[in-house]
């Protein structure tokens, strides 16, 4: 995991020097050799933006309609279910197509066990994320600058071969009316990480239901994974991460926001 984390700094390191920007008052400027090397015109984390202004309390806050990503469960799933004895005939069907007996000692009670692993593995579908999200505590004191909750560490199975990936979430938004309880944004990742997913959809997914529960001002969402059908089969590589990202309100708008995530992502807040 270490590694893995190390080689996702050096990524985001030459993204950070990858960005330029025009000059525009706050210490910006585009001198051709990439970001300067402490953050901004030697400010560092402090010369970014740090907004605390309050909210305007006359302001209404709409609830945005559900996204279709955050549940792509398909209609009658349950209608349609199969029993658990189903469920273990079809495991013992895989075992004899792996070439194996499941009649004997060592594979008798397998096909038991893979349906009630499958009920925890992929417990994601009974979970509804926007409830996790509905409790917001409003007292504050004002507090509406970022808040991050980084490293949470998730597996998840790909649903092209159903082999599992894992690695670490990092979610960021900037507060309007208040804050969700840090364990619910962990719990969210959780539960799109307990579906058979793609790791760009489930990205996506996490900073949807965020973005339309708690119409934060921003949000930003990075997942990195290793991806076992990448290492176990086809081309056999193992040890590749890989990232990806979601940037919405200012964290998309605002490039210097990105930075700052990023920036704390990787430990600049120590």
């Amino acid at each position: 995991m270490k590694s893995r984390i190390a080689r996702a700094g050096d990524a985001m390191d030459a993204a950070l020097k990858s960005l330029s920007y025009p000059s525009d008052g706050q210490g910006f400027h585009r001198n051709g050799q990439g970001f300067p090397p402490n953050g901004i015109d030697g400010q560092g984390l402090d010369g970014m933006r740090n907004d605390n202004r309050l909210v305007d309390e006359a302001r209404p806050v709409e609830v945005a309609p559900e996204p279709a990503s955050a549940t792509r469960v398909p209609e009658g799933i349950e209608t349609g279910r199969p029993s658990r004895a189903e469920a273990e005939a079809a495991v013992r069907t895989l075992l004899r197509w792996a070439g194996d007996d499941p009649a004997r000692e060592g594979l008798r009670d397998t096909p038991a066990r893979v349906t009630k692993a499958y009920e925890q593995l992929f417990g994601g579908y009974s979970v509804d994320a926007e409830q996790l999200l509905e409790r917001v505590f409003e007292e504050v004191e004002g507090y509406s600058d970022i808040v991050l909750v980084r490293d949470i560490p998730f597996h998840s199975h790909c649903e092209h071969h159903m082999v599992p990936f894992m690695g670490l979430a990092h979610i960021a938004y900037y507060p309007t009316r208040g804050v969700v309880g840090l364990s619910k944004l962990a719990r969210v990742v959780d539960t799109f990480a307990r579906r058979l997913q793609t790791q760009e959809t489930m990205t996506a997914q996490i900073a949807d239901v965020i973005e339309s529960i708690l119409k934060p001002r921003g949000v930003a969402v990075m997942v990195e994974a290793e991806h076992l059908c990448m290492a176990m089969r086809g081309v056999q590589k193992a040890g590749v991460s890989t990232i990806t990202s979601q940037f919405r309100g200012v964290f998309k708008d605002d490039a210097s926001e990105q930075v700052r995530f990023l920036t704390l992502v990787r430990g600049g807040a120590k």
